[in-house]
């Protein structure tokens, strides 16, 4: 199964340590990240994640086409909610495809501990 994850800056340290507590179920599937969020996740934890393009340049987009694809199983998408965001209909659209194409997505730790868990049970 392949995983996004994704993180706004003011979030990006709680998807580091959230990938540190949950490596050894994400060491079993294939990872992709936008950007920044995978250049710290690659040098910060022993995972080895794909990283596209940074969310404002379009990374938000490229997962959201694998998601169409049928390439990306879950998305981890660690939100800040309390700070508008420049490319915010990037990100409505990435949480509307993931919808439509019946695509888990997590926005806090919580559910992304229920997504990552449980991916790999999912039919």
């Amino acid at each position: 199964m392949r995983i996004a994850l994704i993180a706004h800056d003011e979030q990006k340290d709680t998807l580091v340590e959230f990938a540190r507590a949950h490596a050894d179920v994400l060491a079993t599937h294939d990872l992709l990240a936008t950007g920044t969020t995978g250049k710290r996740l690659n040098e910060e934890t022993d995972l080895t994640v794909e990283r596209k393009s940074s969310g404002p340049l379009g990374g938000d987009m490229q997962i959201g086409a694998e998601v169409v694809n049928g390439d990306c199983h879950g998305v981890v998408f660690l939100r800040d909610p309390l700070t508008a965001q420049p490319h915010e209909p990037d990100i409505s659209a990435l949480m509307r495809i993931c919808d439509v194409h019946d695509v888990p997505l997590a926005t806090n730790p919580a559910g992304a501990a229920h997504v990552v868990e449980g991916i790999g049970e999912a039919p």
